[in-house]
This record gives structure tokens, C-alpha cells and sequence, in this order.
């Protein structure tokens, strides 16, 4: 019997469950409280935004697990940059409404401050509320990790969180620089974290 932390692959009938439960882990993160500043509605479009990310994003280019309350969307090396079709983008915009230059802004700051040497990045990592300090972000994160280490890569990540930056430190990250968006924009900590050699 799997505990309930044991990370699996998101499957395509996760993709609700998955989309809920991160619309709930990010429910009070500054980004998107900057992004979908408007309070009504705002759990069902940060629930419509993972969804976007899982479905034309992440879940056909990358690595993507869950546990029972959880979920990690990761990137490996040498993935081309898709850029979404049109149907895509009037979803995007129609998210964000009269916020969507702001995702434009914040991309571009993000890209900037991306390493160019090959590694595995974080895209996302999240535990519904309820269930947050129970492991399930830990062992996601120890999975992915496992994936960069095996592979002799380095991992990457832009924490928009500043009480999340401890926590990815007792994993090996360092904070590497801070974006700050501009507008009152919330501050991103970019973190990276060397790849260690597999003791198993």
C-alpha cells in the first residue's frame, strides 16, 4: 500500500484534482494574488490557470507528479519552449483580463534571470493547505531532485514565497538572485542547487 506522499505521475484524469488542489496551495502566494488581484472568482481562475499549465504546458513537455495533496510540474534540459496556439492565449488573456500585461512583464524578468547551462527546473510545486508540513513537498521535490541527480544536472527554481526559501535550502538550493517586478510587483528569489553525486 503506497503511503499517501508517495509521488506518482499525474495522469489526465488527475487534471482536476490537480488544478484544485494547486489553486488551493497557491491561494495566498504574492504572485498570483498580483496576477488575479481581483479577490471574487479568484479560486476558480487560479484553477483554470494550473489547468492551462498541466494540460498545454508542463504535463506534454515535462516531468509532472503527485501524492494524494500535492503536485510538482519540472522541465528537463533540452526541451524547445512552446509557445501556447491561439486558442491558448485568448484562454490566458481571458484569465487575466485587464492583468495580462503584467504576465508578459514577469516572463520577461524570469527569462532574463534564467541560467543558460543545462539543468532541471521547477515549475511548480504545491500542497493543498490542509495537508501542508505532512511531507508531500518534500518527498515531490526529493523525486525530481532524485531525476537531476541521476542525470548529473544541476536544478533551478524562482520561489515567489519568501517563507518558502528555508525550506528549499534544507534540500541544497541557494538563493541566487531576486527579481523584482516592477509596478508593485511581488519579488521572485531564484535558487539553484548543484547536482550531487548518487550515493545509492
Amino acid at each position: 500500500m503506497q503511503s499517501p506522499n508517495t509521488p506518482r505521475p499525474i495522469e489526465p484524469g488527475d487534471t482536476s484534482d490537480i488544478t484544485r488542489i494547486l489553486a488551493r496551495a497557491f491561494a495566498d502566494d504574492p504572485m498570483m494574488l498580483w496576477l488575479f488581484p481581483d479577490e471574487e472568482g479568484r479560486d476558480d481562475r487560479l484553477a483554470q490557470w494550473f489547468d492551462i499549465m498541466l494540460t498545454h504546458k508542463y504535463g506534454p513537455l515535462g516531468h509532472c507528479e503527485r501524492t494524494t495533496a500535492a503536485a510538482a510540474f519540472w522541465t528537463p534540459p533540452g526541451i524547445a519552449e512552446q509557445h501556447p496556439d491561439e486558442a491558448t492565449l485568448a484562454r490566458i488573456s481571458g484569465l487575466l483580463g485587464e492583468h495580462a500585461a503584467r504576465l508578459g512583464e514577469m516572463l520577461e524578468l524570469v527569462g532574463k534571470a534564467t541560467p543558460q547551462e543545462p539543468h532541471w527546473y521547477l515549475a511548480v510545486l504545491g500542497a493543498d493547505s490542509a495537508a501542508q508540513g505532512a511531507g508531500h513537498g518534500a518527498a515531490l521535490l526529493l523525486s525530481g531532485l532524485a531525476r537531476a541527480d541521476a542525470a548529473g544536472l544541476p536544478a533551478y527554481l524562482e520561489s515567489s514565497k519568501q517563507a518558502n526559501i528555508g525550506f528549499y535550502e534544507r534540500f541544497g538550493f541557494t538563493v541566487r538572485d531576486e527579481i523584482h517586478v516592477p509596478g508593485g510587483g511581488p519579488t521572485l528569489w531564484s535558487m539553484w542547487r548543484q547536482a550531487r553525486a548518487n550515493t545509492h
